[in-house]
């Protein structure tokens, strides 16, 4: 019994967002955008961040995604993301901040960026 509860807690907590407001939002945002990281605030006042990601082929790009699939678990959120061949394209928010961006827009964002060198 213990140890279901210890699962279901670092489970909470993994998944854990805290909303980006004010100054840190702006300073996270100009450090994407450094990135190619695309900040789009639309209409129904959704707040997300897009990157396309190219690659050579069909594999690399889903060998890409099935490396961020990986990632996203461990992070605890997860992309809206569509993929054509060689193209990727990523959207983070963050629902249970009523799409708003999050800490863990930002997290996997970096976890993302970071797998890319490697294919």
């Amino acid at each position: 019994m213990k140890k279901s509860y210890v699962k279901l807690t670092q489970q909470l907590v993994r998944g854990y967002a805290t909303r980006l407001e004010g100054a840190k939002k702006i300073k996270a945002i100009e450090k994407l955008e450094s990135k190619n990281w695309k900040y789009i605030e639309n209409d129904n006042n959704r707040e997300l961040i897009q990157k396309t990601y190219m690659f050579d082929d069909f594999v690399r790009a889903f060998g890409f995604m099935s490396k961020a699939a990986l990632e996203a678990e461990k992070i605890g959120h997860h992309p809206e993301w569509f993929n054509v061949y060689n193209k990727v394209e990523v959207t983070l928010t963050t629902h249970d901040c009523s799409n708003k961006l999050s800490d863990n827009d930002v997290k996997l964002a970096n976890a993302l960026d970071a797998l890319q060198p490697e294919l």
